[in-house]
């Protein structure tokens, strides 16, 4: 059953209620296409013309207020601004812009910024009859504050070869993440294996690559690994305080569900950290992220035992 049907279902808000949210789903997943022609030089990125439409559609479902849009629009030039910074000749105009960026993708990403009313994709409800209850929303602020950091700062990759080498060098370091996490988890009694399909398996992980995976990575990854990567390229073990220092800062990102996953979530941030590292491209720590919440949500108890 396709994620379109599903989100028809008597259970779940109707398909109008979440054309801001599909609108900007399409747009995370166009990040990788070429501009479009304009007149003369100027080009238009396709995210960029469906994350207005998303804006719009949600402005009109009542999502979005305009406080919300000036959210937005502050984080879009302000990484704007920080990626053409890197450029100069002083390294002080991109400091700048970057405590503007970190300071409005933590309030968007924890639903601190006023503005948005995220549409609730799934109701309070326990996957299985061991699991703690869970609610599903489709998080249009996170969503798009990682939509603008993957956009507008984090190193993608722009040929087939630039995949094939970044999935390659994280193929190895990811299974090992998602194996130690996963049998860590177990062992502490966070979780069990327990293998399912549930009839919103597709919706949900759909909407935790797209408006979840893709923002905490690029943040974490795209965002402050990178720029401290380039910070201290020139220091000594430099490369690993990066990678530590995004790991850490992941799983106190995580402390809300207690010191053992705050801790789990820090080894898989090192995880994360290290494929990024390895392969210099967003995309690897993504689907490494997003393969281990998929084993997790599919296969183990979910989010964790009562």
């Amino acid at each position: 059953m396709s994620a379109f049907s599903l989100l028809s279902l008597p259970s779940q808000p109707s398909l109008p209620s979440l054309t801001a949210t599909l609108l900007l789903m399409l747009a995370i997943c166009t990040v990788w296409l070429p501009a479009l022609p304009l007149r003369g030089a100027m080009r238009l990125p396709p995210w960029l013309l469906l994350l207005v439409l998303a804006v719009v559609a949600a402005l009109l479902n009542g999502q979005l207020t305009v406080t919300g849009v000036l959210g937005l629009l502050l984080l879009g030039v302000s990484a704007w601004r920080a990626a053409h910074a890197r450029h100069a000749q002083h390294a002080w105009p991109a400091g700048m812009w970057l405590l503007p960026v970190i300071v409005l993708s933590l309030l968007l990403a924890m639903h601190r910024w006023p503005g948005f009313l995220n549409p609730l994709v799934l109701p309070r409800q326990a996957i299985t009859p061991d699991a703690l209850p869970f609610m599903l929303y489709a998080n249009l602020d996170k969503g798009a504050a990682g939509l603008l950091l993957l956009a507008l700062l984090a190193p993608r990759c722009h040929a087939r070869k630039q995949w094939q080498a970044a999935l390659r060098r994280a193929l190895l370091p990811g299974l090992l993440t998602i194996v130690v996490v996963m049998l860590s988890g177990w062992l502490l009694g966070m979780v069990r294996p327990e293998a399912k399909w549930p009839p919103f398996a597709a919706t949900f992980l759909a909407i935790n690559l797209l408006l979840t995976v893709v923002a905490e990575e690029a943040f974490f990854r795209g965002l402050i690994q990178q720029r401290l990567q380039l910070a201290l390229h020139t220091l000594r073990g430099g490369q690993l305080l990066a990678v530590v220092v995004s790991a850490v800062l992941f799983g106190a990102a995580h402390l809300g569900g207690g010191m053992v996953y705050a801790a789990l979530a820090s080894v898989a941030g090192l995880g994360y950290a290290i494929v990024f590292q390895r392969s210099g491209r967003i995309e690897a720590a993504i689907a490494v992220h997003f393969a281990l919440n998929a084993v997790h949500f599919l296969g183990f108890t979910y989010p964790a035992l009562a």
